[in-house]
């Protein structure tokens, strides 16, 4: 912000302040307590293992993106492929002006594209052409400044040959930013391939000659470009189609009519467009679900509020699969934080370790837990005085109630992909359309109580023959992958059902109706009718073969239900893994801009949780971030600000900070650093919207704000 900066530069003397602002030292300064390693409550430990999750968590979103965007990304490159290394055909083309392009349709969780474009530039520069672009919207306001781009990222990368890279830096200097040149470059570029080894060459061009090449320009959100921009580019492009294997690659958010609404005919038709579609970001949200977040292996839960919190923000914001998972990581981050019994919170044997070597401190918030209590209450008399006063005995049972805690996890997930498979293909989705829903009704209440899980029998009591032994066999590929004994015992009694399923013969005569033979003998009408009636009322139906053993197999897995999918908060320790501060989520994750920047701006320490920064109503912290103390001074000015008033009761605070004596000359001086940190803080104050500079005098600015805000 240059005005502020020239404003600054006036004469400091012979000024009289319009205002005041006086910082008072208090009579003591307390000394910073330093935490040492072993008095932090575990905190290294808790630091190491969050570390490692987080670190889990990154890999594994990573690997899951590139599976769920491999079939896509392989569908470019054998477009390109195609179009661009068999150019010299010209079997492709309908007209030499055509220029093949590929619209890819991504969505519009926009947060998430700049990896999948990462993705398509790895992969196209390995396996197809080194001459791959990627443009962006704010990077090319005109035709001009886009050809530059493209020269730029062209002509400074080269091709994988033996020159020196200087060559290629020099030869950008010297040309002009015009196709043209970009021509003449590529020329002599695939001039140079010729004179490498064959092997080189053969891994380079695909077995295709090197003039083939193709260059491919991406355009990151195809939206925002300039339509002029993008009109003008095509135009002259088509013009060297015969020179340039040029293949275009548009980013699109919303739908393949943008391509129409910002090119008209005359230039859409000089492109040879297909449409390519990515997984939808709901799809991508449930494989985080099913191998992240419903896995035994990850140690870390969350709890049903916190789900919905997540889920919610995904679904009525962004759309963003990689905001879902920060926000995960953000509670993970919180749960070792404020959590000290969170060391607990890592894979089985590690956990069984810390639970031997738990302090005395951490054995006392154990007894303190809620699902402790409730288990404690549950026990003799006798084992409720030791697990109250004996603290090796505590850590003894913490240790059983992990390897429970474990076991419960290992049987629950299995349980709850077998009932999800079976239940998400009814009428109307009685329990939810995706496993998360699912999941979230499972740990906040007994499932077996609600109507909803009724409904669902009912229906599945009614499946036809070959429908429910297509869902068993689901459960059972289900259950081949969980290896507890109880799984196992479960899935043999699953194959015995449908066994008997498949060799059943269904008796046609099912419905029949079992009726006591009929006496007759002489009645008058009114016996007859009472008659008839008792008959009619003592009348029972038979159920056949198959409606008996229906039935048994829907008991079956009812039994599943009611033994392993429990709630979690009956689990002892459950405090250990899950995190169910959706409060504190929900207020980091999902607020208003405004009220959050004030927020931090006025009281840093509730974000930072920086002990040094805790102030009274009215009172300034001097280790308080810079924008933050120029935000709380202007606080206390009127419309205009006077920016040499300003200063200095900056500078008094910076003295207080530095314990100057307030009755020295020195005090209230500042250098040139802090006279920068200051012009840095106020222009930051004016890139958040709080002050502007105003022509009515030079070395003021005017405030913005108003009502303590």
């Amino acid at each position: 912000f240059p005005t502020l900066k020239m404003k600054m530069n006036f004469e400091l003397t012979n000024i009289l302040l319009s205002g005041g602002c006086f910082v008072f030292k208090s009579a003591s300064k307390k000394r910073k307590r330093h935490i040492g390693v072993g008095d932090d409550d575990n905190g290294s430990d808790r630091f190491r293992i969050c570390q490692k999750l987080w670190e889990t968590v990154q890999m594994n979103t990573e690997v899951i993106q590139d599976q769920l965007n491999k079939k896509i990304l392989d569908s470019l490159a054998e477009f390109i492929k195609k179009h661009g290394l068999g150019c010299s055909s010209d079997v492709w083309r309908q007209r030499a002006s055509e220029i093949p392009t590929a619209a890819l349709m991504l969505g519009v969780n926009v947060p998430d594209h700049a990896m999948t474009f990462r993705s398509l530039c790895n992969l196209l520069q390995d396996s197809v052409t080194p001459f791959v672009v990627s443009v962006h919207a704010k990077e090319c306001a005109a035709v001009k400044l886009l050809i530059q781009k493209v020269l730029e990222q062209l002509m400074g990368s080269g091709v994988s040959v033996d020159e020196e890279k200087e060559d290629d830096t020099a030869l950008l200097q010297k040309t002009p930013c015009t196709i043209s040149a970009l021509c003449q470059w590529y020329k002599t570029v695939t001039k140079k391939c010729t004179q490498v080894s064959p092997e080189r060459k053969e891994n380079l061009t695909n077995n295709d000659l090197p003039q083939s090449l193709p260059v491919v320009v991406i355009f990151k959100y195809f939206e925002a470009f300039n339509s002029q921009v993008l009109q003008d580019f095509i135009l002259i492009c088509s013009r060297y189609t015969q020179e340039l294997p040029f293949v275009f690659i548009f980013g699109i958010a919303t739908s393949p009519s943008a391509i129409q609404h910002r090119l008209p005919h005359s230039v859409s038709s000089l492109l040879c467009i297909e449409v390519f579609h990515s997984l939808s970001c709901t799809q991508h949200l449930a494989s985080v679900f099913d191998k992240l977040i419903l896995n035994s292996q990850f140690p870390l839960k969350l709890s049903s509020r916190v789900i919905q919190v997540l889920v919610g923000i995904f679904l009525y914001h962004d759309f963003s699969v990689q905001n879902f998972v920060k926000g995960l990581q953000f509670s993970m981050l919180e749960h070792f934080n404020s959590q000290p019994l969170s060391v607990l919170c890592c894979q089985k044997q590690e956990a069984l370790l810390s639970a031997k070597t738990l302090s005395k401190q951490n054995v006392e918030r154990i007894r303190h837990l809620p699902s402790f209590m409730r288990y404690v209450e549950t026990q003799e008399p006798q084992e409720q005085v030791r697990l109250l006063t004996n603290d090796e005995h505590v850590k003894e049972v913490c240790q059983k109630l992990l390897k429970n805690l474990h076991k419960y996890h290992k049987n629950y997930y299995p349980v709850l992909q077998c009932l999800h498979s079976l239940t998400s293909s009814l009428p109307k989705f009685p329990l939810g359309k995706h496993i998360r829903e699912l999941h979230v009704s499972c740990i906040e209440k007994n499932l077996w109580e609600t109507e909803e899980y009724d409904s669902a029998l009912q229906l599945l009591r009614i499946l036809a023959k070959d429908e429910l032994v297509a869902a068993l066999r689901k459960c059972a590929e289900i259950l081949k992958s969980a290896n507890t004994k109880r799984m196992q015992n479960a899935l043999q009694q699953l194959e015995d059902f449908i066994g008997r399923l498949e060799t059943l013969e269904e008796d046609s005569s099912g419905n029949g109706v079992v009726s006591a033979k009929m006496e007759y003998q002489r009645t008058d009408l009114f016996q007859l009718q009472k008659t008839l009636l008792e008959k009619e009322s003592r009348r029972t139906k038979r159920m056949n073969s198959f409606e008996v053993l229906r039935s048994q197999v829907i008991d079956f897995i009812d039994s599943l239900v009611r033994e392993y999918l429990t709630p979690a908060e009956f689990q002892p320790l459950n405090e250990v893994c899950y995190y169910s501060s959706s409060g504190v989520l929900r207020q980091r994750l999902n607020v208003t801009p405004r009220t959050s920047i004030q927020a931090a701006l006025s009281h840093p320490f509730y974000y930072l949780k920086n002990a040094s920064l805790k102030t009274d109503a009215g009172t300034i912290s001097s280790a308080a971030p810079d924008l933050c103390i120029v935000y709380k001074l202007h606080l206390e000015c009127g419309r205009l600000i006077n920016l040499y008033d300003w200063l200095e009761a900056y500078v008094t605070v910076m003295s207080a900070a530095e314990d100057q004596d307030t009755d020295s000359e020195e005090c209230g001086q500042y250098d040139s650093l802090k006279h920068a940190r200051f012009i840095q803080a106020v222009s930051e104050m004016e890139f958040l919207g709080f002050v502007k500079s105003t022509k009515q005098k030079t070395d003021h600015v005017a405030r913005l704000t108003w009502g303590g805000c």
